[in-house]
C-alpha cells in the first residue's frame, strides 16, 4: 500500500500554527480576514447583490463606485474596554472589511441604491433600458 502525500499551500501553514501556537495567537492573526459572504441575484430588471452582515452599524459602511467597480467596505473605530470587565474569551470583533465586485456594461450606475435590514445589506443594480428583456411581440409580414 502506498501512502499518497498532499501538498496544500494554506493548509498546512493554517494547522501548524494552529497547533504550534497558543491559540490565541492563531485566531487574533486570521481575525480580521473576515469578508462578509455575498449573493448575487440576476432579475430581469437588474442584480441584486446580498452582503450578510449582522450586527454591524449602517453609518459604517461605505460604498464606492469607480468606473465598473463597485466597493463594499466597513470601518469600525476600535473601542477600549470598560474597566472592571474582564473577558475569560472575546472572539467577535469586525473593525473593517472591504469587498470589490467588477460591474458590466449592463448596470445603470446612476441608479444603484443600498438598503441595511436584519444584518443584510442590499444593493440593488438596475439594467439598463436596453438590456432588459423586452416582451414577446408578433411581426406582421407585408
Amino acid at each position: 500500500m502506498s501512502h499518497i502525500r498532499f501538498k496544500n499551500s494554506a493548509l498546512p501553514s493554517l494547522v501548524g500554527e494552529f497547533f504550534n501556537r497558543d491559540n490565541s495567537e492563531v485566531f487574533e492573526h486570521y481575525h480580521n480576514r473576515t469578508i462578509p459572504a455575498a449573493n448575487i441575484l440576476e432579475k430581469q430588471d437588474g442584480f441584486e447583490i446580498h452582503l450578510v452582515a449582522p450586527g454591524l452599524k449602517k453609518e459604517n459602511f461605505s460604498i464606492n463606485l469607480d468606473e465598473n467597480t463597485l466597493t463594499i467596505s466597513y470601518k469600525e473605530e476600535e473601542k477600549k474596554e470598560e474597566e472592571g470587565e474582564k473577558f475569560t474569551r472575546k472572539e467577535f470583533r469586525i473593525s473593517s472589511f472591504k469587498r470589490s465586485f467588477n460591474l458590466n456594461q449592463l448596470i445603470d450606475s446612476e441608479n444603484i441604491s443600498a438598503t441595511y435590514v436584519d444584518g443584510i445589506l442590499k444593493l440593488s443594480l438596475p439594467k439598463k433600458e436596453e438590456a432588459k428583456p423586452k416582451p414577446e411581440r408578433l411581426i406582421e409580414i407585408q
